[in-house]
C-alpha cells in the first residue's frame, strides 16, 4: 500500500462513505493549497480535518470562530515585558502546520481578513515585522451554510484563497449505521495514527509539481477558466489565482491516482470543486434560482475536450 492509499484508508476508517471528499481535502493538500469544508453541522467536517492532521503528523490546532474572536487572537499579538521595557511577540495559533478554523463565517469579515496574508504568502506581518509561517502549511476551514443563524458571508478575496471547496453530504442508510456501530464503544479518532510526515508530505507535493501538463490540457483547463468571465449569469468570473488553482489541483488528482500526466477527465472532475466558489452570479441568476456549480457544469459540457 503506497502512501496515499495509507492516508486513504486512515480517514475512511473516521469518515464513512465520503471517498470523494476525502480525495478532494488530498487533492487541495497535495497541490499545497488551502481547503473549504462545507455543509451543515454535524456531518464530520471537523472530523474529517482533525484525521488528517492526525494522518500526516503535523503539527495542529484548532480555532473556534466565533462572532467576538479578534485578528490578534489568531494572529498573535506583543506583550509588554515591564522589567525589560520591551515587547515580546506571543505567537498565535496560526504559527503551525495544519490550522483548523472551525466554523470559519461565524467570525466577523473583519477576523476573517486576518488568514488573508498568511493563506496567500505563508507569512504573518505585526507590528512592521514579517514573520514566516511553519512549512507545511494549509488552512483547513470548515463553513455551516451561508443562510444558518449566526453566520457572515466569506469575502470574495477570502474564498479565492481556498483551492478546492468540499462538500461532505449526508451519509446512506447503511454507512450512518455503520457511524453508530463505530462509536459505540469508543471515537474512531482516536485509533488513527500517524501515516506520514512533514518530510514526506514535501516529497508528495514535490512530485504532483512534476506532473506533465501537455499544451492542449492546460488550454483546456483555461478555456473552462476564461468561459466564466463573460458568462451572462456571472458579475465576476475566475480570476488567474483560480486558473493556477485548477492547474495545480489537476497535477494533484493525477498524482493521487499514480498517474505522471494530467488528462482531460482531472480538469473536469475538478472543475465544479475549485472553481464554482469563486463565482459570483448576477442578480437575475440569483433570483432565477441558479447556482454557481450549476454553470461550471453548464461550461463543461458546452467546452470543446481536447483528444
Amino acid at each position: 500500500m503506497n502512501a496515499i492509499e495509507s492516508v486513504r484508508a486512515a480517514l475512511a476508517r473516521v469518515i464513512r462513505g465520503k471517498p470523494e471528499a476525502i480525495d478532494l481535502v488530498l487533492v487541495g493538500i497535495l497541490s499545497e493549497g488551502h481547503v473549504l469544508i462545507e455543509d451543515v453541522p454535524g456531518v464530520g467536517k471537523t472530523t474529517l480535518a482533525k484525521a488528517l492532521a492526525r494522518a500526516l503528523a503535523l503539527d495542529f490546532t484548532r480555532v473556534q470562530f466565533t462572532p467576538d474572536l479578534l485578528p490578534t487572537d489568531i494572529l498573535g499579538t506583543s506583550i509588554l515585558e515591564p522589567a525589560k521595557g520591551t515587547f515580546r511577540f506571543e505567537p498565535g495559533p496560526i504559527f503551525t502546520q495544519v490550522l483548523l478554523a472551525d466554523e470559519i463565517n461565524r467570525a466577523s469579515p473583519r477576523t476573517q481578513s486576518a488568514l488573508l496574508e498568511a493563506m496567500s504568502e505563508r507569512q504573518v506581518t505585526l507590528d512592521g515585522q514579517t514573520r514566516p509561517l511553519p512549512a507545511p502549511f494549509f488552512v483547513l476551514a470548515t463553513q455551516n451554510p451561508a443562510d444558518s443563524q449566526g453566520t457572515y458571508p466569506l469575502p470574495e478575496a477570502q474564498l479565492d484563497r481556498f483551492r478546492v471547496r468540499v462538500t461532505m453530504g449526508y451519509p446512506t442508510e447503511a454507512e450512518e449505521l455503520e457511524v453508530l456501530f463505530d462509536r459505540k464503544a469508543t471515537d474512531p479518532l482516536d485509533a488513527v495514527s500517524p501515516v506520514l510526515d512533514a518530510e514526506r508530505v514535501g516529497a508528495l507535493i514535490e512530485a504532483a509539481r512534476a506532473v506533465e501538463v501537455s499544451h492542449d490540457v492546460a488550454l483546456y483547463a483555461l478555456r473552462l477558466v476564461r468561459a466564466t468571465r463573460d458568462h451572462l449569469d456571472l458579475e465576476q468570473g475566475v480570476s488567474p489565482r483560480g486558473a493556477i488553482a485548477l492547474y495545480r489541483a489537476a497535477q494533484a488528482r493525477a498524482s493521487i491516482e499514480g498517474r505522471d500526466y494530467v488528462s482531460p477527465e482531472d480538469v473536469q472532475a475538478l472543475a465544479e470543486p475549485v472553481l464554482a466558489h469563486r463565482l459570483r452570479l448576477g442578480q437575475q441568476a440569483r433570483y432565477g434560482g441558479k447556482h454557481s456549480a450549476q454553470i461550471v457544469r453548464e461550461i463543461v459540457q458546452s467546452t470543446k475536450v481536447p483528444a
